[in-house]
């Protein structure tokens, strides 16, 4: 069905473009593809490059480029869109500029690094994960957008969804983890909350899958740096979330500053067109990452016109702050390296999404006041947020207190006595929202120490003392607390701040230990050679632990860590990633027991650096350890130094409850290629409180073409269960969830027999079998 849009006047047009014609006092709009080719035929050459430029006009920055004249360039029609102005006010000002002051008056796009959340920060995209559920996570996207699109905003650069298995990359914290089952579900749910079922509301923005492609398969875990694997690999392991997100209707993608095949993503005709537009099907447009275009001349492709060339001719549409298509296009075309068909290609694709956003029905769509005074930041979002973050905790670890009953653990914490809170992120509110948390106001984020007076009120008492710097190095904690995450270094000895912690510990009952990575120790150009907690942080934590009183970790990180020590000498410990702007309170809701973790673990947790990359779905070798985990055996594929697992394994999490599994069985033994097998399981709450049980459904395929993974995750559910009550689980295997693109790239399901486990985690040896035949 073709779109007709329809404008109220407003006593002047504002357009340099023609309407079909007037009614009632209204101007009808032609169709989409009608409107669009009219309005770029009557558009010289330089306003149609000038459609393709994407500066900042904002002091929130990465990189190194700086766009300056914004305003002039917006009037001359240089530009087609902005990022990083977070404010009503401003944006509307520039919107104004651009359909009043320049000739073809052309509304622009407002995009900003929304990652998750605006001014309500929900948990880092790898806390999210760890909810597993994909309702609530829709959900965090929604109110972003609502908020996002409040403030003057139609466009986020989100999500991310790039693949990881090597947590030294920082940016493992801003995506869904190592699975690309699960990575696809998130990206379908995100790019729902943001672009919801109708662009053209005034609370929907565009989604932008990113960073496409294979950004989190860096070398070394080294941020920028190359990336080289296996066609088999990126169909099977990295593409499918990037494709999930396309599938959903994302309406741009993001190209990635790593190369693919030698060719850097930005100027990767294969990637940008033979894989994403000729066989996804995409039909948005692709923009570049922050001089992602410039960038390629010191990857060694050639100078600024012709990386520009190259990526236009690859099929990327959009330049971000580079300006390499604004001043070197035109010579291209002169000089026959890019055709005027190609240009134009690009302007109509972006044009189309102003259209579809209803920029050309009304450019100041975004830009009500009122809807920023009171759509942002509510009360009602920020309990939703705190709702929301409570479900990404994943508790690791919960034994007994030392004077406590066997097999209870510390956690739930009891709301009396004395509690000391202690360690460099108890009273932390600028690091609670994590990082890429732009517009957040960390100010205003709840801290742990806030959040457990709030829970505990007149009922305990609560000491404080820092303990430690977040790392004994001034100029490491510097590079981890940028963007005004200060940790407020304390500029005491390392003895006296242990002294002060230690004193505040023997007056309590519990100490609660708030340690771990600061917000931007992780994120982008964060990556990590050493994933313990910092030397400084251990020290004090030990020396807690001598004092005999029961300790709980709380660990503040954006990626798992090495925990050996921690798991081996700390009764609790449980991970709260960096929750958001109702952080403190989020924590204490889980600590005192009013939220019962239900979280599980996206990414697994090494034992050593040396292990990585390690990930659940891995493939044997021709000489597998097998079942002998923790022995080593010469020519056997085993470390001399180190056990083979993990420890924590992808999936784990624990809870106040305890759940059992049984009678695992499916609705048939064989199958055909056009017939579903139901695989079913009970799942008994049999400890004392209600809690939330993600339950887990892997396949192995035993037999295939090509070597497959020990096991793929296929299904999950996340149930609720009362005390001491039984629910089946049931899950329906079809023949999508048996194909993969086999050596030839083709994505077939072959015949043979399968074996599937359900369980707790990717380590659950609960299993039974079926058999595909022709």
């Amino acid at each position: 069905m073709k779109k007709i849009l329809v404008i109220t006047l407003l006593g002047i047009s504002f357009f340099g473009y023609s309407q079909s014609k007037k009614t009632n006092n209204e101007i009808v709009i032609k169709p989409k593809a009608a409107f669009v080719a009219e309005l770029l035929s009557k558009m010289t050459l330089d306003e149609k490059i000038g459609q393709l430029n994407l500066p900042t006009a904002g002091d929130i920055t990465t990189g190194e480029a700086k766009s300056s004249n914004v305003a002039k360039k917006v009037a001359a029609g240089q530009v087609g869109s902005l990022f990083n102005l977070g404010s009503v006010t401003k944006i509307k000002e520039f919107q104004r500029i651009a359909v009043e002051q320049s000739r073809m008056k052309i509304p622009l796009l407002f995009g900003m690094d929304v990652i998750h959340g605006y001014r309500t920060t929900f948990p880092i995209p790898l806390g999210l994960s760890c909810t597993w559920d994909m309702a609530l996570i829709e959900r965090s996207a929604r109110i972003a957008a609502q908020e996002a699109s409040a403030d003057g905003l139609n466009w986020t650069f989100s999500p991310m969804v790039d693949i990881s298995r090597d947590p030294r990359w920082g940016r493992v914290s801003e995506g869904s983890g190592e699975d690309p089952y699960l990575g696809s579900q998130v990206a379908r749910a995100m790019v729902k909350g943001y672009q919801g079922d109708d662009l053209s509301k005034n609370n929907t923005i565009l989604s932008c899958i990113k960073h496409f492609a294979l950004y989190g398969a860096v070398e070394a875990g080294r941020d920028y740096n190359t990336v080289d694997m296996s066609k088999v690999r990126m169909y099977n392991d990295y593409f499918p979330p990037y494709k999930a997100g396309i599938d959903a209707g994302a309406g741009t993608v993001m190209a990635s500053f790593n190369e693919i095949d030698g060719v850097p993503a930005s100027g990767n005709k294969w990637l940008l067109t033979d894989v994403l537009r000729n066989q996804w099907g995409f039909k948005g447009f692709v923009v570049s990452d922050y001089t992602g275009i410039n960038e390629m001349v010191e990857h060694g492709v050639g100078d600024l016109q012709t990386v520009s060339a190259l990526s236009l001719n690859a099929g990327l549409e959009m330049d971000m702050v580079g300006e390499g298509f604004l001043t070197t296009l035109k010579k291209s075309l002169q000089e026959g390296k890019v055709t005027q068909q190609q240009i134009d290609t690009a302007v109509t694709l972006i044009l189309n999404a102003k259209y579809d956003l209803g920029l050309f029905q009304d450019p100041y769509k975004y830009c009500d006041e009122a809807r920023s005074k009171t759509e942002v930041y509510t009360q009602s979002n920020r309990n939703e947020a705190r709702k929301i973050a409570a479900q990404s905790l994943v508790l690791l670890k919960n034994d007994a207190a030392i004077s406590g009953k066997v097999g209870e653990g510390i956690l739930p914490l009891k709301k009396s006595g004395t509690i000391a809170v202690i360690g460099p992120l108890g009273n932390s509110n600028e690091n609670m929202a994590g990082t890429w948390s732009v517009a957040s106001k960390q100010e205003n984020s709840i801290s742990l120490l806030t959040g457990i007076k709030a829970a505990v009120g007149n009922n305990a008492k609560v000491l404080y003392a820092k303990g430690s710097n977040l790392d004994d190095d001034a100029a490491l904690e510097e590079k981890a607390t940028m963007f005004g995450k200060t940790l407020h270094r304390d500029t005491r000895t390392k003895t006296e701040l242990i002294a002060e912690a230690l004193k505040i510990a023997r007056q309590s009952d519990v100490i609660v230990a708030a340690l771990g990575e600061s917000a931007e120790f992780s994120g982008e150009c964060s990556s990590r050679t050493n994933l313990e907690i910092p030397q400084a942080q251990k020290e004090l934590l030990q020396e807690l632990l001598k004092t005999g009183k029961p300790v709980v970790l709380v660990l503040f990180n954006g990626r798992p860590l090495v925990l050996n020590q921690e798991k081996e000498t700390v009764p609790a410990i449980l991970d709260v990633w960096f929750p958001g702007s109702e952080a403190g309170l989020a924590i204490a809701d889980v600590l005192f027991g009013d939220e019962n973790p239900s979280g599980k673990l996206t990414a697994t947790f090494p034992r050593s650096v040396g292990q990585i990359p390690i990930y659940y779905a891995s493939k044997n070798t021709g000489r597998p350890l097998g079942n002998k985990e923790g022995k080593f055996e010469k020519f056997r594929s085993n470390y001399i130094d180190e056990r083979n697992e993990p420890l924590f394994p992808f999936g784990f999490g624990l809870s106040y409850t305890t759940f059992e599994y049984s009678n695992v069985k499916t609705s048939a033994t064989k199958i055909t290629f056009d017939e579903k097998l139901k695989v079913s399981v009970d799942i008994k709450n049999t400890g004392n409180y209600d809690g939330k049980e993600v339950v887990q459904l892997y396949i192995r395929d035993l037999v295939g073409s090509i070597t497959r993974p020990i096991k793929e995750l296929k299904g999950f559910q996340k149930i609720a269960l009362k005390k001491g009550e039984t629910k089946t689980a049931t899950f329906e295997i079809s023949l999508e969830d048996l194909k993969f693109y086999n050596a030839d790239l083709k994505y077939i399901a072959e015949a043979g027999t399968f074996e599937v486990f359900i369980g707790k985690d990717a380590q659950t040896t609960n299993k039974t079998s079926f058999e595909l035949v022709n």
